[in-house]
């Protein structure tokens, strides 16, 4: 199998093969590889110093910040002791000074006492407990040998690490599901020993040895947890369950954080008590040698490890399933299940799990409880959105801050003080955080400071710039120096300033002027000559921002020729506009506004909520092509803008202005939400078809094509059937998180309007989604290599799978003077105060990365799925799935 090796981040060290208890449903001494017949009881002392040796090897080959020990077994405690603290020394010896060790161990608890503890306290190590519920629930498995109970034992162990000397050990509590079992009892059993986190766990299982169903149910693990789930939910989620939260994260578009589930690539691998370098545990449930390698840590390298085909194996994202899984829309949530659950003897591991409807009726019922507190307020409120761009804007001036480090000087620190105090005082800086061009200044900022531009701090102190255009517009006397080039100072959104006279040329070319806001505009001092502007009105020095529209009807908008950061959209800006230009704009605008109403009235009356900047823009084609619907992965920083302008091209009739309106307006707005919030991830990894062209296309442009065609319906009846027919696809697809399809139920009502056409798409009863026919529904149709009723027959695995090559194939700007139209959004509740207030503060360098690839918003976590190493923050962690 190719595809770059996936360095270990965790390793899992049996340092005991045996145990105290003879649980019924343990896959090491139950289930098919009984290999634990030939080990020897405790890790040797070789085997633990050669684990270190190979351990920090691997560590400084892959460069890695951190790795995780889980200490395991068989019961790890009864390796002892003195056994135990000879691991912790050897490991941390052998890692000190290339990376953070992360040591866990996974135990019982039946040994558990100070001894242990103070042991662990020594080493950082943190302590996780295997526990099934009540004491019902945890005897109908967890007991010795001669049937004797084992849960007051446990709940000893539980109550000494909640003691507050011990409590920062406590890791939590791991919960094998047996259906027979109540879940609120179980749940509240388990969360009254007040656990840092639960796992719940469902136990191993293949199509050879499937899992008990007492009542026949198909989906009767699924109902389980949907149980607990909402005890869990009504009581407030007091206590993290990683299950729950891991579907959760991946409904919003974010990573999986357990193995069980989600695609990303494992990074584990075993080491047993002989030394032996083995795949996931869990394997063992599948057949005899089924985690087998052939290597140890004598004779190899965790990297040939790494190369192993097994291991490989489960490194190949979407690849890596089964055919019937890429095809189905809760694959990007499942990950088809843990690994060993796939697996039977005709097939091998190329299945569903075994748990296939389980899990799909878990993702489903799960989503259907929470779509409407998982959907983003932006989706649903113009107000949101115009609030989330205003802080994510904040938010980027506080890590271009943090990015200069103290390089921007005095005149920085001047303009960073202005700046929190005016941030703190309300809201006068809402039409800088709301300006969209701010945005691409920063861009342009972080950018040079990023790839080491000369005129990287000259970008930067550009600040007050628009701070003093922030304190005209607001009319707060407040004098600011602002800076000025080529003879020019601008305030960005009102207008240019020459300074100095004809005869002065090349006299004032760089400098700084103390601007001072006045009541009708603003007066700027150079060496000791003032210059008193009033902004509407232009002569031979000051070029205001001009405006279209405010009549009939029409928003009041700047048009923005001026701005040295305008120009970041497909076509070039056209250079400053004649007065009668201008007047040829405004007539258009407001012919072309009149045509919008009477077509589309909520579109135009949502536009004008946001809408507040034009930019006229060449005929010319584009020397790029246009990009939106896409992640903002695939767009540089360079090209974007904050949420509120448009640059459209003149057009020679009203009808086709307004097509560009409503086409640009459309546009913008997906954008927008794209910048702030998961509307699909892993874009890219299926490809669709597109009912307006022969080739396929990754969900990002599919959808933004269903969503031009769906703005543009009332024009085009053609293009609505096409977008009718590619939202049947995307309603299949399995990229799009809650709040992409709640933007496709958002589309469908659209269309509906305009076409009178039933594009109802299906809906969410949110109860029992096997029972109602759900799970499954709506996969690929027999024409897409799906059954008759869209729905592959999941009770058998052996049932062939097409090949499916290419699959998918199923699949506030504040508003000029007198502008009553765009009226300033709602300031987001509780907004917290700028950041990095001092020097010494800085932020996370990672974002300014980011901004530098365009991933200057809050959301598409997809960007640092494709690489491993991203997981890092908020990872994963394998080791619950060893219960």
């Amino acid at each position: 199998m190719t595809g770059p090796l996936v360095p270990f981040r965790e390793i899992v060290l049996k340092v005991h093969s045996r145990c105290d208890l003879a649980c019924d449903h343990c896959y090491i001494y139950e289930h098919a590889d009984q290999s634990w017949l030939t080990r020897p009881k405790a890790i040797s002392d070789e085997a633990i110093s050669w684990t270190a040796l190979r351990l920090a090897e691997h560590v400084k080959s892959h460069a890695l910040p951190s790795v995780s020990v889980i200490l395991h077994g068989g019961e790890p405690l009864l390796a002892g002791p003195a056994r135990l603290r000879h691991v912790c020394e050897e490991l941390t010896r052998a890692l000190d000074s290339l990376a953070e060790l992360d040591l866990r161990i996974h135990t019982n608890g039946l040994q558990l006492s100070p001894r242990y503890l103070d042991l662990f306290d020594e080493f950082h190590v943190k302590v996780g407990i295997s526990l099934d519920g009540d004491r019902t629930a945890n005897d109908r498995h967890r007991r010795f040998a001669d049937g004797r109970t084992s849960h007051p034992l446990v709940l000893r162990a539980v109550d000494l690490l909640r003691e507050d000397r011990y409590r920062h050990l406590y890791l939590g509590l791991l919960c094998t599901v047996d259906v027979a079992n109540d879940p609120v009892a179980v749940y509240d059993a388990l969360a009254a020993l007040d656990p840092p986190r639960i796992d719940f766990l469902l136990p191993h299982a293949t199509w050879d040895a499937p899992p008990a169903r007492p009542n026949g149910s198909p989906t009767a693990y699924a109902d389980w947890l949907l149980t607990a789930f909402d005890h869990w939910d009504a009581l407030g989620r007091r206590v993290p369950v990683r299950l729950f939260e891991s579907v959760l994260s991946t409904l919003a578009g974010g990573p999986s954080l357990t193995e069980s589930l989600g695609l990303a690539p494992t990074d584990l691998v075993v080491v047993e008590t002989d030394g032996t370098l083995e795949q996931v545990d869990s394997l063992k449930s599948a057949y005899e040698g089924a985690a087998a390698t052939g290597f140890d840590v004598f004779h190899h390298t965790f990297d040939e490890v790494a190369a192993h085909p097994g291991v490989k194996a489960r490194q190949q994202e979407l690849a890596g399933v089964s055919a019937t899984c890429r095809r189905c829309p809760v694959v990007r949530s499942c990950g088809g299940g843990l690994y060993t659950h796939r697996y039977s003897e005709r097939r091998g591991f190329d299945s569903p799990s075994v748990y296939c409807s389980d899990l799909e009726g878990l993702i489903r019922g799960i989503e259907c409880r929470t779509a409407d507190v998982l959907v983003p307020a932006a989706l649903t409120d113009p107000g949101a959105l115009l609030a989330e761009h205003r802080e994510l804007t904040r938010t980027l001036l506080a890590r271009l801050h943090g990015e200069l480090d103290g390089r921007g000087g005095p005149a920085w620190d001047r303009a960073w003080q202005l700046t929190l105090g005016l941030d703190a005082d309300g809201d006068v800086l809402d039409s800088v955080w709301s300006h969209p061009y701010t945005r691409t200044w920063l861009g342009d900022a972080l950018h040079a400071l990023l790839t080491g531009r000369p005129d990287a701090v000259a970008r930067a102190l550009q600040l007050p710039c628009y701070l003093a255009s922030a304190l005209v517009a607001a009319g707060v006397p407040t004098p600011v120096p602002v800076p000025y080039e080529d003879g020019l100072l601008h305030l960005p959104g009102l207008g240019v300033l020459r300074i100095g006279d004809d005869h002065e040329s090349g006299i004032h070319e760089r400098g700084t002027a103390e601007v001072e806001p006045t009541a009708d505009g603003f007066t700027a001092t150079v060496g000791g000559t003032s210059r008193r502007v009033r902004l509407a009105v232009a002569d031979d020095h000051w070029q205001p921002v001009r405006t279209v529209g405010g009549t009939a009807g029409a928003p009041l908008l700047r048009l923005d020729d001026l701005d040295r950061y305008r120009d970041c959209f497909g076509s070039a800006a056209l250079p400053r506009l004649s007065a009668a230009e201008v007047r040829d704009w405004d007539e258009a605008f407001a012919d072309a506004w009149k045509i919008i109403r009477a077509v589309a009235p909520e579109q135009s009356a949502e536009a004008a909520q946001w809408l507040g900047t034009l930019t006229p823009l060449t005929s010319d084609t584009p020397s790029v092509p246009a990009v939106f619907g896409r992640s903002s992965t695939r767009e540089h920083a360079l090209r974007g803008h904050g949420y509120g302008a448009l640059g459209l091209a003149p057009a020679p009739r009203p009808e086709q202005l307004a097509i560009e309106l409503l086409r640009g307006a459309r546009r913008a707005k997906l954008n927008a939400l794209l910048d702030i919030t998961d509307l699909y991830a892993q874009d890219g990894w299926w490809r669709h078809p597109a009912p307006w062209q022969d080739e396929e296309v990754p969900v990002s442009e599919l959808l933004a094509g269903v969503s031009e065609r769906a703005a543009l319906a009332a024009f085009d009846p053609e293009g609505a059937k096409q977008a009718g027919r590619a939202l049947d696809t995307l309603e299949r697809a399995a990229e799009l998180t809650v709040g992409g399809r709640r933007l496709l139920a958002q589309l469908r009502r659209e269309l509906a309007h305009h076409s009178g056409l039933d594009h109802s798409g299906p809906g969410c009863s949110g109860t029992d989604l096997a029972g109602a026919g759900l799970v499954g529904a709506d996969l690929a149709g027999p024409e897409h290599g799906g059954s008759a009723h869209g729905r592959p027959d999941r009770a058998d695995p052996d049932r062939a799978d097409p090949d499916l090559a290419g699959h998918g194939h199923s699949t506030r700007l504040a508003p000029p003077p007198g502008n009553a139209s765009d009226p300033p959004g709602p300031r987001p509740a509780g907004r917290s105060p700028l950041p990095l207030v001092g020097a010494a503060g800085h932020p996370d360098r990672e974002c300014c990365r980011q901004q530098e690839q365009g991933q200057v918003g809050h959301g598409q976590q997809e960007r640092g799925q494709a690489d491993h190493g991203q997981q890092e923050r908020g990872r994963k962690d394998q080791s619950c799935c060893h219960g």
